[in-house]
């Protein structure tokens, strides 16, 4: 069924939901990387690439658009760190709400119609109590208000993305369903080998978030494809029921005369999530180090299985 999407600032728009795409295919392609692309043209290292959403916005939706031509099924926003409890000690302190509704409008403006628009919301930055300031409550308010406003500003679904405690990711899942109705994807980031930096396994996620209604689970980020192929396995091992979303880095990254490099080139990430999705996952796309081109060798690789 076509769902109604209210768009900020635009009409009421009609298009096919994620759920509904998943349906009809076998695998979807996601974009790639947000700031490591845009490093490359120009934004300072150590700066937050949400600055550009509001300072920038060309080069967002340009960004955007070239993940659409190179064959992207979904876009993310430019909120990934965007929950107000994140930008409280930044230039955006007191702007969540702004920054979160133009970023799904830019978002929207590159996708069009045909391609989905997805809601980015990454972690706060902050540990929970008694080893850091942040709290269950706070944390779940966060989520909410975040939910809510990219919700509002008309994206299609809302991914959770490069997580690595369970009692964060706890906090975000509960507040974004107070928040929210859209399709929610949870993703861990693995980059302790299969263990993501608080020692969780993936079918550790797995047994976690099993019955709260997630529309896809999976793995974002983490260390090097061969740690991703490990840990896809042990994702689909696990079971659980919920389609597997899988977002790699570009390989490893190395210094290479002073510029960050990513040793994975398209047609290698391109092989390898093409291997994910025989094995079952059904969302593959790229993370750090992923550009357009990469998400083209991973449009064309998939295109026979769909």
């Amino acid at each position: 069924m076509p769902t109604v999407r209210r768009s900020y600032g635009y009409r009421l728009n009609v298009s096919p939901s994620f759920l509904d795409l998943l349906d009809e295919r076998r695998v979807l392609v996601a974009d790639g990387a947000t700031g490591t692309n845009y490093q490359e043209v120009g934004l300072e290292a150590g700066k937050p690439p949400e600055e550009w959403v509001l300072a920038s916005p060309d080069r967002v939706v340009g960004l955007h658009r070239e993940f659409v031509d190179a064959g992207a099924d979904l876009v993310l926003t430019c909120t990934f760190g965007a929950t107000s409890v994140r930008l409280e000690d930044s230039p955006l302190a007191g702007r969540a709400q702004e920054l979160n509704l133009r970023a799904v409008e830019l978002a929207r403006e590159a996708a069009g119609e045909r391609v989905l628009v997805a809601g980015s919301l990454g972690p706060t930055g902050k540990l929970f109590e008694p080893y850091g300031p942040l709290d269950h409550e706070t944390a779940v308010a966060a989520y909410r208000e975040q939910a809510q406003t990219l919700t509002e500003g008309g994206a299609d679904l809302l991914v959770l993305e490069t997580f690595f405690a369970l009692e964060e990711a706890t906090a975000a899942v509960e507040g974004v369903q107070a928040g929210s109705q859209l399709p929610l994807v949870v993703a861990f980031s693995f980059d302790q080998g299969t263990r993501t930096m608080m020692g969780l396994s993936p079918a550790d996620v797995v047994h976690a978030f099993a019955g709260r209604g997630l529309a896809a689970l999976g793995a974002n980020c983490g260390r090097s494809l061969a740690d991703t192929d490990l840990v896809v396995g042990e994702l689909l091992a696990a079971g659980g029921g919920a389609p597997v979303w899988v977002k790699p880095n570009a390989g490893v990254p190395k210094m290479v005369e002073g510029r960050v490099v990513y040793e994975a080139d398209p047609e290698t990430l391109a092989s390898h999530a093409r291997a994910y999705v025989e094995q079952g996952a059904r969302i593959v796309g790229g993370c750090c180090g992923s550009t357009p081109e990469h998400i083209r060798a991973i449009a064309a690789a998939v295109a026979p299985l769909r």
